[in-house]
């Protein structure tokens, strides 16, 4: 199976998946500038700033997407630790999958079971549905919801949630969902959460669009009540944190 990622992949992705925000912003970049042609004074400066902060918004958003998703080691997976004793391992996914082949090259003498939770009902965004027109699901993928893996108990050795967790708006669910996860987990078990965060670098790079994640201080919070360990944090890159997880008391 083809893993190797195509340059610019990830940037060409996010316009691709969100293309009606994209033309918003452009129309709205065109009639400002257009009605400061026949403006002066204050609305020419108004009209002048707003567009310009506007591209400028856009511009910066765009930048940081090529770096995390293009340019980094995010995709490499080097930062996730592989021994060769893992037996079986679990990729979970909100309906958008990029990462399942990846892990099963970096795991090959692993089992890897491909879980999609997504809800049509509940995972309303349209750029999820247009990625998963875009990219058919990994072989086998089996449909779970939140509450029900369909794994057995003490069964998994990893368990991979990338850039997918967030989509679980509700609280009380994110901490359901996590502690049947904690439950799959073997005894010295690893969950991989990877997730950017409600912080100043991703404010930075995506304005009010950081508001559609978590902070570090929720997701610690959702893990403690899932009876859940934090046990490293790792930053990929300035606007990425992976949080390695393991069962609460758990010695390794």
């Amino acid at each position: 199976m083809e893993t190797m990622r195509k340059s610019f992949q990830g940037v060409m992705n996010i316009i691709r998946f969100n293309c009606h925000l994209y033309f918003i912003a452009l129309a709205v970049i065109i009639f400002l500038f257009s009605l400061a042609i026949y403006a002066n004074g204050t609305i020419y400066l108004f009209c002048i700033t707003v567009a310009l902060l506007t591209l400028v918004v856009i511009s910066v958003s765009l930048v940081a997407s090529f770096y995390i998703y293009d340019f980094s080691a995010l995709y490499s997976l080097n930062w996730i630790s592989a021994d060769g004793t893992e037996r079986r391992i679990v990729n979970i996914h909100a309906g958008f999958d990029e990462t399942s082949s990846l892990l099963q090259e970096k795991f090959g003498k692993a089992e890897l079971k491909v879980l999609d939770f997504y809800n049509p009902l509940l995972h309303t965004e349209i750029s999820i549905r247009r990625a998963r027109k875009a990219y058919p699901p990994f072989p086998d993928t089996r449909h779970i919801s939140t509450s029900d893996t369909k794994l057995v108990d003490d069964s998994t050795d990893k368990i991979f949630v990338i850039f997918a967790a967030h989509e679980i708006r509700e609280e009380e669910e994110r901490v359901c969902f996590f502690r049947e996860l904690g439950k799959k987990l073997s005894a010295n078990g690893q969950i991989y959460v990877t997730e950017h965060l409600r912080d100043l670098p991703n404010f930075l790079a995506y304005n009010l669009g950081f508001f559609h994640f978590y902070s570090g201080k929720t997701w610690r919070s959702t893990f403690v009540n899932a009876n859940l360990e934090v046990i490293r944090e790792i930053k990929t890159t300035p606007f990425i944190t992976t949080f390695i997880l393991r069962k609460n008391g758990n010695t390794l």
